[in-house]
C-alpha cells in the first residue's frame, strides 16, 4: 500500500507533538557532539507564539513526523527549525518541509529564505546546500541578534556555525 503524505499549517494542538519531534531529531547532534549540555528544546507554547508560520508533515500511517517554522521578522523569512523524526530519517521528508517553506515564503512575498545550521554536519549544511541554499553574511539587525543568542548558548563549542540564503523568487 502507498505511503500518503500531507504538509499543512501546524494548528494549536500540533505543537507538543511538534516539541517531541524536535527532541528526538535533537537527539542525533547530542549523539554526535556527544554533548552533556546541550540546550533544551523550545517548549511547545513558545514556538506556537513564534510570528511566521509552521509548516508540519503527516504521514496517514503514522501521524505528524516532521515540520519545519519560518519565522517572518522584520521583512525577513527565516527558517529557524526543521526537524523529522529519526525514524523516518533520510527518506526526503525533510527536502519536502524545505520545498514547502520556501513556497509558503514566496507566497507571502519573501525573496529569500534564511537559516542558520552547523557547517560541517552532513544533515546540516551540505543537505540545505543540496536544496538550494548557499553561506551568506548575517547583515541584518535581525541576523546578528541571531549570531549573539547562538554565542550565548556557546552553540559553536560544537563546530562552526554558518548562515545560508536560497533565492526564491
Amino acid at each position: 500500500m502507498p505511503t500518503y503524505t500531507e504538509v499543512r499549517f501546524a494548528e494549536a494542538e500540533d505543537f507538543d507533538r511538534l516539541e517531541e519531534i524536535e527532541t528526538a531529531a535533537d537527539a542525533l547532534l547530542v549523539d554526535l557532539f556527544s554533548a552533556e549540555d546541550w540546550p533544551p528544546t523550545t517548549p511547545a507554547n513558545e514556538r506556537a507564539a513564534y510570528p511566521g508560520f509552521t509548516l508540519l508533515l503527516r504521514r496517514h500511517d503514522a501521524g505528524i513526523i516532521g515540520f519545519v517554522q519560518v519565522l517572518e521578522i522584520d521583512g525577513i523569512a527565516h527558517m529557524e527549525q526543521l526537524s523529522v523524526h529519526p525514524g523516518y530519517g533520510r527518506r526526503g521528508y525533510g527536502r519536502m518541509l524545505v520545498a514547502a517553506a520556501k513556497s509558503e515564503a514566496l507566497s507571502r512575498g519573501h525573496e529569500a529564505l534564511t537559516l542558520r545550521t552547523y557547517r560541517d554536519v552532513p544533515w546540516n549544511a551540505p543537505f540545505y546546500a543540496s536544496c538550494g541554499f548557499a553561506p551568506s553574511i548575517p547583515t541584518s539587525e535581525f541576523h546578528r541578534h541571531l549570531v549573539e543568542v547562538e554565542t550565548r548558548l556557546r552553540l559553536e563549542q560544537w563546530g562552526p556555525r554558518v548562515q545560508m540564503t536560497a533565492v526564491i523568487r
